[in-house]
């Protein structure tokens, strides 16, 4: 299936992908658009559009999209709550002290995102701090 987002992927829309990847669709494919061509990228294409204004998946309430996406797909796995916490806090940035780890998520993310303006490359080299942090809540749970 393909998902759409906006381009310039940082903490969400690096999570979200991840998430959908290793959780929900392991066929996954991303498409990175403006702003302003999500919902119509995603009809055009038959994909499910996230983490953007007017999204099937976004922020729902207090939750970040990481969060409604694992509601929404009724996974239940205490890492990967704890993970959504950190995620969470790392993605609102009034909830940033939330986890301790959520300052280093977004440290890393917004680096990465200054590294790399390809949001496929920052999926490729995110995506191992997101397993890691995974097997980290594992063990932590």
């Amino acid at each position: 299936m393909k998902w759409v987002t906006r381009e310039n992927a940082k903490v969400g829309r690096v999570a979200c992908p991840w998430l959908i990847t290793r959780f929900i669709d392991p066929q996954a494919e991303f498409l990175f658009v403006p702003r302003e061509e999500i919902l119509d990228a995603a009809r055009r294409e038959g994909a499910h559009s996230f983490d953007a204004k007017g999204a099937e998946f976004g922020h729902r309430g207090r939750k970040c999209t990481f969060e409604t996406l694992i509601e929404a797909h009724h996974l239940h796995d205490p890492a990967l709550e704890r993970l959504a916490v950190i995620v969470h806090g790392a993605d609102v940035p009034e909830d940033i002290g939330i986890a301790p780890e959520a300052a280093g998520l977004l440290a890393v993310s917004e680096g990465m995102a200054k590294v790399s303006p390809n949001d496929h490359r920052k999926l490729q080299f995110l995506f191992p701090v997101y397993d890691a942090l995974y097997a980290w809540c594992q063990e932590a749970s």
